[in-house]
């Protein structure tokens, strides 16, 4: 009863809305309120989204499919079904006097009225009563709705497209430049280009295809622009003051980590940053390849060091920061290491990390033009920054590294019985972790004018690894040497080696000094930094069991967990990056 009561009042209200005078229903719905409530219809229906499980009413179809009973999903799979009949149609995209052969799935053909999965899962819940009512009867009564597709594109899909697919017809501009010969800059005119503008050429493809492609093949001119070279002769002899440079030594480098660290910093040479520029080494001195001109050499590599190629490259974005620095260039992007490096104090350092997306980027904050010059001379790498001097001679700055942190890495200790006893061989070096910052001091007429951190760095640290030996004629002092080491504790090994291997020549360190102190340690943190070194004069060991006691297998597993003796013989090499 209550379900025919409800079902005249809409019959009645909707029969209302069909006769009532046009003058009344005006005055009751102002145009103000017709706009929001078909606002609210899209937004009701918009909010469908492609994981949306709802079922899409029966009777409501797609381009004349039916998709009552589907799932969003599924009709979606029926409107990209739809439009895959265009994909292989050819298009000819014509620019600069070059063509771009493509197809409609490369120009991404598509529904211009993308929401029609959403519209037809939402029929007859939107609108207003009378409209939602009549909707569903027409559905209850075999009145279908059929949702019309209309041609159109994928705008940002086509915009990615374009903007690789448009480098085999640009013709890119070169700007005028400088080559540094002998010690003086030899200026270079550039030439202009022509090249295809992504956005315009966007919207005339999808007015092509949405309002006159007759659905075959077809050619598409695109829009083009000049671009002039940037710079002139005038702007460029501006660049003839030294703002700042940099040096690193990599004298004690492989020969291939050598090969990386001058071929990274030939890729930079010459660059020239118009103020406002931007400049990454990332996207520059990349891809890490042997086809780039790269060997493999050591690098970090999640806390670890590693074969890549390229190894070493860090070197290169860290000599040019310590230029950028001296010239106060804009510092975008800077990256400390997972790990301290040699060549640099904390927090002078700059990583590179193509997986890892560690980048270095600077920027010209100048108001003329730079010129970057790098290079090495088997030893060491150099960075010269070029350009006007803008400030005054009694202008000078300093850098100041600060330790604010020091973590002592751990040492394991890991028994070899093909060593005689008490031989001490390091084979993993592990680092100190440390955290840092770096202080930027100004100075004028030699005067302290300010002080500001300039960045914070933090450096982890890794383990090192020691093996000590145990091998011996007498399988007493084996077994006691073996016990010491499966202890983990630093004194006890070393009183060991003292009592058992009084005469062995060991250059391996029992207790690890940190290259770097906390700068400023609080009074009483001074203690505290300090590491416990083992007793001078050896305790008293236990002595050796007598020959008639049965002696434990030196090689035996004991009951301690024991660090793997087939750890790497030969010492780590210092990190390259």
């Amino acid at each position: 009863m209550k379900k025919q009561f409800l079902s005249l009042i809409l019959s009645l209200t909707f029969t209302a809305g069909i006769f009532a005078p046009a003058t009344a229903y005006a005055e009751e719905v102002s145009e103000e309120t017709a706009v929001s409530n078909e606002e609210l219809a899209n937004e009701e229906a918009e909010t469908v989204s492609d994981e949306d499980t709802r079922v899409i009413p029966d009777g409501v179809s797609i381009a004349g499919t039916a998709v009552g009973g589907m799932t969003v999903a599924d009709a979606k799979s029926v409107v990209s079904d739809y439009f895959a009949q265009y994909d292989n149609v050819k298009f000819t995209l014509s620019a600069n006097g070059q063509e771009i052969d493509a197809t409609g799935k490369d120009i991404c053909i598509g529904a211009k009225n993308s929401d029609v999965v959403s519209k037809a899962a939402t029929y007859g819940s939107y609108g207003n009563m009378a409209e939602r009512f009549k909707a569903n009867k027409d559905l209850e009564e075999g009145r279908g709705k059929n949702f019309t597709l209309t041609l159109g594109v994928d705008r940002n899909a086509l915009t990615t497209y374009l903007s690789s697919a448009s480098s085999k017809v640009n013709d890119e501009a070169s700007d005028d430049y400088l080559t540094r010969e002998n010690g003086e800059f030899v200026f270079h005119e550039g030439t202009a280009g022509v090249v295809v503008q992504i956005d315009e050429s966007v919207a005339i493809i999808a007015d092509y295809i949405e309002n006159q492609w007759n659905k075959e093949n077809a050619s598409i001119e695109l829009a083009t622009v000049v671009k002039e070279p940037r710079g002139s002769k005038e702007e460029l002899a501006e660049i003839k003051d030294l703002l700042g440079s940099f040096n690193t030594d990599y004298s004690s480098s492989s020969a291939a980590r050598k090969n990386n660290v001058a071929n990274g910093v030939g890729f930079i040479n010459g660059t020239i940053l118009y103020p406002g520029d931007e400049f990454s080494v990332l996207n520059t001195i990349t891809p890490f390849s042997a086809e780039n001109g790269y060997m493999l050499a050591g690098s970090y590599e999640n806390g670890t060091t590693v074969e890549t190629y390229g190894g070493g490259i860090c070197q290169v974005s860290t000599t040019l920061y310590g230029a950028c620095r001296e010239a106060e260039l804009g510092i975008v992007t800077r990256s400390c290491h997972s790990m301290i490096v040699t060549y640099v104090p904390p927090s002078q350092d700059a990583a590179i990390a193509e997986s890892g997306g560690k980048d270095f980027q600077i920027k010209n904050n100048k108001n003329y033009p730079i010129y970057i010059e790098g290079y090495c001379d088997g030893n060491k790498a150099y960075f010269n920054i070029y350009g006007k001097e803008e400030d005054d001679k009694s202008h000078s700055v300093k850098y100041e590294t600060e330790i604010t942190g020091v973590t002592v890495q751990n040492t394991q200790w890991v028994a070899d019985p093909n060593v005689p006893l008490g031989k001490m061989t390091t084979t993993v070096s592990g680092h100190t972790g440390y955290t840092a910052k770096l202080w930027k001091v100004v100075y004028e007429n030699g005067e302290e004018v300010s002080r500001e951190v300039y960045n914070n760095s933090k450096y982890n640290p890794s383990n090192r690894m020691v093996t000590v030996g145990i091998a011996s004629e007498d399988p007493n002092l084996s077994y006691a040497m073996l016990q010491a080491v499966n202890t983990q504790d630093v004194t006890t090994i070393a009183n060991a080696i003292a009592t058992y291997a009084p005469g062995v020549a060991n250059s391996t360190p029992f207790v690890i000094t940190p290259k770097y102190k906390i700068t400023n340690p609080p009074e009483d943190a001074n203690a505290t930094q300090a590491t416990p070194a083992p007793a001078t004069t050896p305790a008293p060991a236990t002595t050796p069991a007598p020959a008639t006691t049965p002696v434990p297998d030196a090689t035996a597993q004991p009951a301690t967990p024991t660090p793997d003796a087939a750890a790497p013989t030969a010492p780590a090499e210092t990190p390259a990056n």
